[in-house]
């Protein structure tokens, strides 16, 4: 039985990093400001001014942000701009109708996204949104004008785009390809897309090459001082997205703690009084 569930952990191990290493960006870890509430306030003024308009939050009610601090009259001047009430779930005025047509596709609700991008041993789902939010870049190509690294050809445009300031994008691609003759070459592909999102493609052929293939993107920004701002805003936002997905973890966390604290004690009185009650038969 042991040997049984040693195997399919190593299986699950295998596959976990079999996805990791099959493609996608890498994640960047978010700074943990999950017990921060004024950074969790913020988060929630950035969710409900940037992205409650075209994302729900089915799941939430308004009131429930009382638990980072909020006061009632808190939430009813700052997060509240129609008429919704207190005690009412996040929703969005758009039908799932209208944003099919608009968008192509609805936007998802957001209620849980940061545990439905989690994965098994590996980046949490708060990374997945802190890194996917800071690596938008213009794009004049797509329809809505942005593209994104870790979600290329993304349907979404960067709401955020204001308080990120003006970046260019480089994106160095080196990989093989078929020349005239039909043989494989190496070759590196540069493209730049300025702030503009108009692209400047720059190809050349690696003779020498012996390596792998391999991607390397940049930003460079603008404005060094917006940009940090912007990420440290982006940082509370991811935060606040998972703590909503599950409001009730520092709780459970702290509750975790104690029970870990009352088994070892447990174990040492059970170790004491096995040992007392075996004395004699040594």
């Amino acid at each position: 039985m042991l040997k049984k569930l040693l195997g399919a952990l190593a299986l699950s191990l295998t596959c976990t990093l079999a996805l990791a290493s099959e493609g996608g960006a890498h994640l960047d870890r978010t700074p943990d400001r999950i017990t921060e509430l004024a950074a969790l306030q913020n988060g929630a003024k950035l969710f409900v001014n940037y992205c409650l308009n075209c994302h729900s939050a089915n799941a939430m009610r308004y009131n429930k942000l009382m638990d980072l601090g909020l006061s009632e009259d808190d939430i009813k001047k700052n997060l509240l701009f129609t008429r919704e009430k207190v005690g009412d779930l996040m929703t969005i005025a758009m039908t799932p109708e209208d944003a099919k047509k608009w968008f192509g596709a609805a936007p998802p609700d957001l209620s849980v996204i940061a545990r439905a991008k989690s994965t098994n041993f590996g980046p949490s789902g708060v990374d997945y949104i802190y890194t996917y939010l800071r690596t938008f870049y213009r794009d004049s190509t797509k329809k809505t004008g942005w593209n994104n690294v870790v979600f290329p050809s993304v349907g979404m445009p960067n709401a955020l785009w204001q308080l990120e300031g003006p970046r260019s994008f480089t994106d160095i691609e080196v990989h093989q390809v078929a020349d005239a003759q039909g043989n494989e070459q190496w070759q590196r592909t540069t493209t730049v897309y300025d702030a503009a999102g108009i692209p400047t493609v720059k190809t050349e052929v690696l003779k020498d090459y012996t390596g792998e293939a391999t991607r390397v993107t940049r930003f460079d920004s603008a404005d060094a001082k917006t940009f940090s701002k912007f990420e440290s805003d982006v940082a509370d936002l991811s935060n606040f997205l998972g703590w909503m997905a599950e409001p009730g973890q520092l709780l459970r966390k702290q509750i975790g703690v104690w029970v870990m604290l009352f088994l070892f004690l447990f174990l040492f009185v059970a170790i004491r009084m096995n040992a007392a009650y075996w004395k004699h038969v040594r």
